[in-house]
């Protein structure tokens, strides 16, 4: 086997039973499919994948992120990206990137062809995100995401985390 067969991604090879389609279980106007890139080499911390929103649809639902970063490079067609409540358009070439600051962000395709789109952020074990629109708390754990009202889900003070002396 060649290098370039394990290392190189060449996406014009793959066909859509290479790619998978995704819905939010929260959000009925979501639907893209996903082509994991990063899954096809063996990549393991970082996930990067093609996206592809159809007119009219969203991404996923406004989110902010606490431990995993995360970008997107638009490709092809234009896209509504909303950060918290400010909303732009974005374009091919554009690049948004989303560090761990609570910035709540949304992508939705509101062009008349697909919104295709690299994504790509962190694989943490563990990760927690805030879906404000729903007044949820969403827990990655265990290769699932749980979702939890934000009255149910308790603040974390700074001496939950102080040492604690033997008893």
């Amino acid at each position: 086997m060649a290098k370039a067969d394990k290392y190189v991604v060449r996406t014009s090879d793959k066909t859509a039973s290479d790619s998978f389609p995704f819905q939010h279980p929260l959000n009925s106007n979501s639907r893209l499919n996903l082509l994991p890139l990063s899954d096809f080499t063996g990549m393991q911390r970082l996930g990067v994948s093609i996206g592809r929103i159809p007119p009219g649809k969203e991404g996923f639902l406004p989110h902010a992120h606490t431990t995993q970063e995360e970008f997107i490079y638009i490709l092809e067609g234009t896209g509504t990206l909303s950060l918290d409540d400010e909303v732009t358009t974005l374009n091919p070439g554009d690049f948004v990137g989303f560090p761990t600051d609570g910035m709540v962000h949304h992508l939705a395709n509101d062009g008349t062809a697909d919104l295709v789109y690299l994504m790509g952020g962190e694989r943490t074990a563990t990760e927690v995100s805030d879906f404000p629109t729903l007044n949820m708390k969403g827990f990655w754990a265990n290769g699932e995401m749980r979702y939890v009202k934000n009255e149910h889900a308790a603040p974390l003070k700074p001496e939950d985390f102080a040492a604690k002396p033997d008893p």
